[in-house]
């Protein structure tokens, strides 16, 4: 059995990596072709050529490159109709993967996967019935999107999310984390404001803001600050006003497993977490970390994002839980005073956010089969001819 498997980013590599090592497991003939990073290659990927090429981020970003990321759909696109497998397999990265669907579907009948569904839920939901016309098969990472992919006339399998794979930090992992960076036994406060430039920088000044308040009762409360590798010198520079003395938490010369177990400390250590919106609210959840959510975003977006957002909550353990224990402070909501107050109800009852957590991990698969071979099986099932 042949498969065509393209990832453009980090995340999708994971993910690509475990479906393609449950394929294995289930089908030990398979053979893969397609566009990968390392996670995929140690599967035996032999990479179109390097997934870095389409770890563009943001519109600013993405337009020198518009004319060579073209000419890589099309080379994509091409390698797929060449290779004649038994399934495309689309991992995230839309604006890609899409396009290089359409341009197979346009020449041949090969069947297409697409592996993380997009937020149609929240907004545009135009863009499923879009997707229907150039993808078969959906593989969802939160249990409540296969209705709305099935609606637009795909196929769709939930399939459980990554985050519950991911192993839960030890008493061992904390302790070491502390003395690491000499936190002794000080209550903890998780800060995360984002993984990219641009949220960064708008939201750093509010947090550090908004835990001065917070902290201005809590004199003994140290700030920590989980950093991805890019944006540590950005955030370190951020911080270096914010009370509570911040530990900024640097993962770039570690080995990425001692990384990710540093992480994972850092996130189990603290006592409460003021964070971006985002996946990490469900690595908090998974943590057991109780938390707040304050997003920005520049004016115009923010006028946009009102237009189309459909939704009352942005914070996924809400959303998959059912609930709205989390507390969110959004757009015009998202200033220090509102914040810090939302900091101090969480930090009094801390509690309330445990059942909503716990809830959160079993509906997205804890303690079931792991995701890769979830999705691998649900690949497998669909496919004329093929069982697993």
């Amino acid at each position: 059995m042949r498969v065509f498997v393209v990832a453009g980013e980090p995340s999708g590599d994971r993910l690509g990596g475990a479906l393609m090592e449950g394929l294995r497991t289930l089908a030990p003939e398979v053979e893969f072709h397609g566009v990968g990073g390392p996670l995929m290659e140690a599967q035996g990927l032999d990479s179109l050529f390097p997934m870095s090429e389409l770890s563009v981020m943001g519109l600013v970003e993405v337009l020198p490159k518009f004319f060579h990321l073209k000419r890589r759909i099309a080379e994509t696109a091409q390698a797929v109709l060449d290779t004649k497998p038994d399934v495309l397999i689309t991992i995230d990265s839309p604006d890609f993967s899409l396009r290089v669907a359409k341009l197979v579907k346009a020449q041949s009948s090969i069947r297409t996967v697409h592996y993380v569904a997009p937020s149609v839920w929240a907004w545009r939901p135009g863009r499923a019935d879009k997707m229907a016309k150039v993808i078969d098969h959906v593989l969802a990472l939160l249990p409540f999107e296969p209705p709305y992919m099935e609606r637009a006339g795909m196929e769709c399998d939930f399939v459980g999310h990554p985050v519950v794979g991911e192993p839960v930090a030890t008493h061992q992992d904390i302790q070491a984390f502390r003395e690491a960076h000499g936190l002794g036994q000080a209550p903890l406060v998780l800060a995360l404001p984002g993984s990219r430039r641009g949220e960064v920088d708008r939201l750093a000044p509010v947090f550090g803001e908004a835990l001065r308040l917070y902290l201005e009762s809590r004199p003994n409360a140290r700030v920590v600050v989980p950093a991805v590798a890019h944006m540590v010198d950005a955030v370190t520079e951020h911080v270096r006003d914010w009370p509570g003395s911040p530990v900024v938490v640097d993962p770039r010369n570690l080995p990425s497993d001692q990384a990710q177990v540093q992480k994972r400390a850092a996130f189990a250590a603290a006592d409460l977490a003021l964070a971006a919106s985002g996946t990490v609210s469900l690595e908090l959840a998974a943590q057991a970390t109780p938390m707040v959510i304050a997003y920005n975003l520049n004016w115009l977006t923010t006028l946009i994002a009102k237009r189309m957002v459909n939704l009352d909550t942005v914070t996924l353990v809400n959303l998959v839980s059912d609930t709205r224990a989390v507390p969110e402070c959004l757009l015009d909501d998202c200033e220090p005073v509102k914040i810090a107050a939302a900091l101090s109800d969480v930090a009094t009852n801390p509690a309330t956010q445990q059942n909503a957590m716990d809830l959160t991990m079993d509906r997205l698969g804890r303690g079931g089969e792991a995701p890769g071979l979830r999705a691998a099986r649900a690949v497998l099932n669909r496919l004329p001819d093929h069982h697993a």
